[in-house]
């Protein structure tokens, strides 16, 4: 398929609205209907961008971001699969923990940053366990859901079979739960990037970072380097929210169906 074909193909009315606005925030700081130093033009934007890019700063702000929201994750994902197998196949475990954990799925996530900084101060440590966090609990609610909507039919194979233990969990349930599985991690995508951003925010230091970018702008009262940050953020958020589309749809390709 040519180049062509696949542009007239591809559905653009997606990008309506970026454009609309776009043209809207042009013509208002043109013609000066709004306040252009607290509303800057788009050009104030792309000013302080190649400024920004160019220097010594960026690259290690995304670095950074990047490193503590990657180890957030899979540190969070990994706990929240053990966590969910846990609970859905232990009937002790169910019984023991479920009380305490439904009790803190219902604390707000920005709530425990008092506490972690208190026990680790505002470095790269208290981020990555509030990064952690942010991850851990979506995978864990969709792990445990993803076992507990089996069909008991399903199970009774691993028992016709004699499976053991091990063999039950890797040829049975995790494939039979992996769709709820993947929601959470999808999901956990999308909280720890928010989390990172929001850990850099709340917890300031010194240490580089895309949300010190925005903090950057605002303390220096540079708007077009916070809006820049503020659209680097978002872009990155929705590739890692593609990747978690991309992931989905390529490990469950053996269902047959798209995602």
């Amino acid at each position: 398929m040519s180049t062509i074909q696949i542009l007239r193909n591809r559905d653009w009315r997606g990008f309506a609205l970026p454009v609309a606005f776009f043209v809207l925030w042009y013509v208002a700081t043109a013609l000066e209907w709004v306040n252009i130093k607290l509303i800057v033009p788009p050009q104030a934007v792309v000013e302080a961008g190649s400024k920004f890019i160019t220097g010594n700063d960026f690259w290690s702000d995304v670095g950074h971001s990047l490193y503590r929201d990657l180890s957030g994750l899979l540190l969070g994902s990994l706990a929240g699969i053990l966590l969910g197998l846990a609970l859905g196949l232990s009937r002790w475990a169910r019984h023991a923990i479920s009380p305490t954990f439904n009790t803190l799925t219902h604390i707000s996530l920005f709530a425990w940053l008092p506490l972690i900084s208190t026990w680790l101060g505002s470095g790269d440590s208290a981020k990555i366990l509030f990064i952690l966090l942010c991850a851990f609990f979506p995978v864990a609610l969709n792990t445990y859901e993803g076992i507990r909507n089996i069909p008991r039919a399903q199970l009774e194979v691993a028992r016709v079979y004699v499976f053991t233990r091990w063999q039950s969990v890797t040829r049975l349930i995790l494939p039979a739960a992996s769709p709820q599985i993947l929601v959470g991690f999808h999901l956990a995508l999308v909280y720890a990037w928010m989390g990172t951003i929001g850990a850099e925010f709340l917890l300031i230091n010194a240490d580089p970072g895309l949300g010190l970018t925005v903090i950057r702008g605002r303390l220096g009262f540079n708007v077009g380097l916070i809006i820049f940050g503020m659209l680097i953020i978002g872009l990155i958020g929705a590739l890692f929210n593609h990747l978690g589309a991309r992931i989905e749809a390529r490990v469950l390709a053996w269902r047959g169906d798209r995602v």
